[in-house]
């Protein structure tokens, strides 16, 4: 059975963008970029609301052609390139590549329900805050790495508004890594 793991990266407050989805205030560093490299190596599907989707599309693809290309950027584009791409939209049409599937939002539940079910790797949710709050809602999200930024935004989008469930997690792993940055690794109990 498949599982669904999300990569969010979060400020102290528990936002994932400031009001505007901002994202300038996220630090990265190598150890983060050898640590997501290791998840994506687990994974085989990549999982995206369309907003997302459309950033991802817009630079993966080529990254690993361009001038000045890091070995983060060589690993990543390869993997982007050979997974199946799960794309959450209303509006996108169907045909998009042979490689991305579209999930409208009323058969979410139940074709991600199927999709775990099937055969295959972990699936990345990333990024993809809406997705996100839907999947925690329906006890989708198997395991959550929340790169925990030192930052506070003060206000913004959150991954977890409206949860009217309790929803108790096991820490399974911690890092720290040199930007400052705390990776939490938690499973669901």
């Amino acid at each position: 059975m498949r599982k669904i793991v999300l990569l969010e990266h979060v400020s102290l407050d528990a936002y994932v963008g400031g009001p505007n989805g901002e994202m300038d205030w996220i630090n990265l560093d190598e150890e983060m970029f050898d640590l997501i490299g290791r998840l994506t190596d687990e994974a085989d599907t990549a999982l995206y609301g369309r907003n997302t989707y459309g950033m991802m599309q817009a630079y993966w693809p080529g990254a690993a052609d361009k001038p000045g290309a890091t070995r983060h950027d060589v690993h990543h584009s390869s993997w982007y390139n050979t997974v199946t791409k799960l794309v959450v939209s209303d509006t996108l049409p169907e045909l998009q590549a042979p490689d991305v599937r579209i999930i409208r939002g009323n058969n979410l539940v139940p074709d991600i329900n199927a999709y775990k079910k099937a055969e295959g790797k972990d699936v990345l949710l990333i990024g993809s805050p809406s997705v996100a709050r839907a999947l925690t809602a329906n006890g989708l999200i198997d395991d959550y790495w929340l790169f925990m930024n030192p930052v506070i935004l003060g206000e913004g989008i959150t991954i977890f508004p409206h949860q009217k469930d309790r929803l108790s997690l096991v820490l399974a792993d911690k890092v720290l890594f040199p930007c400052g940055v705390i990776g939490l690794h938690y499973h669901k109990k």
